[in-house]
């Protein structure tokens, strides 16, 4: 392990915080990362102080009371035709003759706040949208606290290529929680990371029993509230699968060495294993503030920012192995990663189409990984060596996409028929 290149999250590096406050810029900022985010610079005026909001554009009220609350020079909405209203509502929150902030608008407007002056930028857009503001705040040499796992996933060797060693700071449960407990060990040390899983609300079913599984159904997660996108990814534990991905570039560790295993509690978010038999695991009761905390303060951290147990309360652990035949889409995932290239691009822009066609009743829950099988599989290997520019991405997700919806119809026609 000595010989491999430096991890891009590496809890011993961190770019140091200038005196006093941390300026942060928060991409995302009217989703779950970024309401959660505010609440904890909210809470530690004294720790944060925050630049610059972007978000899609459809929660403009929200996004005018966060710019007030905050004091921000600059907010962002990649919906252009949301500016006006976007506008009115800024002068419903400030008091008259007070200066409003400047409106950036557009699909690059995020890539420009990703580059703009600050310590660190919290990437919590969804989707792999968040590439392009990814590289930037790379580029510019920001601290990336990184939500966004699709930019990662998708766009790899570009991230690669930017990213000095311990840059990125991970913001996901998982893998906030193997950067805390790789800090107790070298990289020499490390013999296995162990991603958890909740096992999501099907849990010990076998496949045949998925086939009928309704949108509701997919959609109650027994342990955290998300969007319905995510929420469904852990239903079918594609998003697990993402997470493997992600693990094997954040950390530089092969893949047969990131195992995955289901702990319905959510209690232990993921472990490390270490070369002398030791296994350590980090773990909180289920709440993104503690990992959205390690990705704004590391290497400090920050005091409640969190619930903790009650370990006068008893409760009770469980860790059991992941059915690979029920849920294949951690094994798929392993074979893109390994793959390459735009391989990974084209999982996760077919995974998305197939979400939302299944969320639209128009496929049926164990359609969703037979289709994005088979457009991986008719996608094919990348040439070895073979380069990966953004344009390649883009080009992949495009396909990706119209093939995807191209079998979901034709799944759903021959259902009919």
């Amino acid at each position: 392990m000595s010989d491999s290149p430096a991890p891009l999250a590496d809890p011993h590096l961190v770019f140091d915080a200038a005196d006093g406050r941390r300026d942060l810029v928060i991409l995302g900022s009217t989703g779950s990362i970024g309401t959660q985010a505010i609440d904890l610079v909210l809470r530690n005026p004294d720790r944060f102080r925050v630049t610059a909001l972007s978000a899609a554009g459809g929660r403009v009220a929200l996004l005018a009371e966060q710019a007030r609350r905050l004091g921000v020079t600059t907010v962002a909405v990649a919906a252009e035709d949301a500016v006006p209203a976007l506008r009115t509502a800024l002068r419903d929150q400030y008091g008259a003759g007070e200066p409003l902030p400047e409106i950036l608008a557009g699909p690059d407007a995020a890539t420009a706040l990703a580059a703009s002056d600050c310590h660190t930028v919290l990437n919590g857009i969804t989707g792999s949208i968040g590439l392009a503001p990814t590289l930037a705040a790379l580029k510019a040499g920001r601290t990336l606290a990184l939500a966004n796992k699709e930019s990662l996933i998708v766009g790899g060797p570009l991230v690669k290529a930017l990213a000095a060693p311990g840059q990125i700071i991970p913001v996901d449960s998982e893998h906030a929680a193997l950067f805390q407990a790789l800090a107790a060990g070298t990289r020499a040390d490390v013999r296995k990371l162990v991603v958890t899983a909740s096992g999501g609300p099907f849990r010990g079913r076998t496949r045949e029993e998925l086939a009928d599984v309704t949108r509701e159904q997919a959609l109650a997660h027994p342990t955290w509230a998300m969007g319905p996108v995510i929420t469904i990814n852990s239903a079918t534990l594609v998003n697990k699968g993402l997470e493997v991905i992600e693990a094997h570039l954040l950390y530089d560790i092969p893949f047969d060495r990131i195992e995955v295993v289901v702990h319905p509690q959510s209690y232990v978010h993921s472990m490390v294993e270490f070369s002398d038999g030791s296994t350590l695991a980090q773990a909180t009761p289920p709440d993104m503030r503690g990992p959205i905390a390690i990705g704004l303060g590391w290497p400090e951290r920050i005091p409640d920012a969190a619930p903790a147990f009650d370990w006068t309360a008893a409760s009770t652990w469980e860790f059991f192995p992941l059915d690979t035949d029920a849920f294949p889409s951690v094994g798929l995932a392993r074979h893109v990663g390994g793959l390459g290239g735009t391989a990974p691009a084209v999982f996760n822009a077919a995974n998305e189409e197939c979400v939302d066609a299944f969320l639209a009743g128009q496929l049926p829950f164990n359609g969703i990984m037979d289709t994005v099988t088979a457009v991986v599989s008719e996608h094919g290997t990348p040439a070895p060596g073979t380069s990966l520019s953004v344009a390649d991405v883009l080009e992949a997700e495009t396909w990706a996409r119209a093939r995807a919806r191209e079998l979901s119809a034709k799944a759903t026609a021959e259902a009919r028929a």
